[in-house]
């Protein structure tokens, strides 16, 4: 088959020295303001699919759990998850870089991050992109190492009936999926640009924002956007130990994944059970603020993690549900 799934265009805005503090991405996001009553994310498993990332990054060697490489890099060795292009290291620490007083800060600095690598550079373009087999594999491989959440800044343009059903298959198994929405947009919201497997009902599309709370002008527009996030000048870790700010709709997904990390530990405690699929998906959506834009851009809104909180200080409790937008 010669289609591939691509590295969603990013976009490396600058390299920064080594500092400690909490990106503005991850404030912005409200993360913080829930930390205590979600545990940090402990004990939560997010499988990144993408580059790989550098295990011996001093903010995320505490937080990867295990990896697998299902490409042809180094010998197709499939211990091997090195990150040749920062790429996959930099969602990584955006999920879940550890809280240790230096470097950064992810949304959810407790969770695990089990680290599956599906992207490689191509020898003949220069290009990271892997085939569908390989992220196929690794879905179906984080459906048995049971996460419960899988992280894809990845995309292409063709609708691939067997990415379709894997990602089914991770739904089935109560695992979110939140995907990248794809770089490709035009600035309009009446346009639409589809990237896969953002594009599917099933998962949790992700767009871009600014720390302005704009739309990113690169972000796609389509009726299966969710909701969007930080997404330009995002800091975050980088291989090599570094740390980089990147833009692009890849950075504006693992906050949400981040997001989700924490809800999943808040819902145990609200509702003294595990919640479903659907329920956290709700619980996401009312954490999240409109902007104004049409729902082809924004979705439901921005992320905003305290917002029920800050809600019921003023009017009560908040009681509200959500389902997933349909045109």
């Amino acid at each position: 088959m010669s289609q591939k799934l691509s590295l969603i265009p990013f976009y490396i805005e600058s390299f920064v020295e080594p500092l400690a503090e909490i990106p503005q991405g991850v404030t912005m996001s409200q993360a913080p303001e829930i930390w205590d009553r979600s545990e940090k994310g402990k004990g939560v498993v997010v499988a990144v699919i993408d580059t790989g990332c550098d295990s011996r990054h001093p903010d995320l060697k505490d937080r990867i759990i295990g990896g697998r490489n299902f490409t042809d890099d180094d010998q197709s060795d499939a211990n091997n998850f090195t990150d040749y292009s920062g790429h996959g290291t930099h969602v990584a620490g955006t999920i879940a870089a550890s809280l240790n007083g230096q470097g950064v800060a992810g949304v959810a600095p407790e969770a695990d991050l089990l680290i599956l690598k599906v992207l490689r550079k191509d020898p003949v373009t220069g290009n990271f992109s892997g085939t569908y087999e390989w992220v196929i594999q690794a879905i179906d491989y984080a459906i048995e190492q049971k996460v419960q959440i899988i992280s894809m800044s990845l995309g292409g343009p063709y609708n691939h009936p067997g990415l379709h059903a894997a990602v089914k298959r991770a739904i089935s198994k109560n695992i979110l999926v939140v995907c990248a929405a794809g770089n490709e947009g035009d600035g309009r919201h009446d346009t639409t640009e589809f990237s896969y497997p953002a594009g599917y009902n099933e998962v949790i599309s992700v767009g871009a924002i600014d720390f302005e709370k704009r739309s990113a002008y690169f972000t796609n527009s389509n009726n299966e956007i969710d909701l969007v996030a930080p997404g330009m000048n995002v800091l975050s870790t980088y291989i090599g130990g570094r740390y980089a700010q990147m833009s692009g709709t890849s950075m504006s997904a693992p906050h949400v994944s981040g997001a989700l990390a924490l809800l999943i530990n808040l819902g145990k405690k609200e509702f003294e059970r595990e919640l479903t699929e659907p329920e956290l998906y709700a619980q996401l959506i009312k954490r999240t603020i409109p902007l104004g834009y049409p729902k082809t851009l924004e979705g439901n809104g921005r992320l905003a993690l305290a917002l029920p909180e800050k809600v019921a200080e003023v009017f009560g409790p908040l009681n509200m549900t959500n389902t997933r937008y349909t045109p």
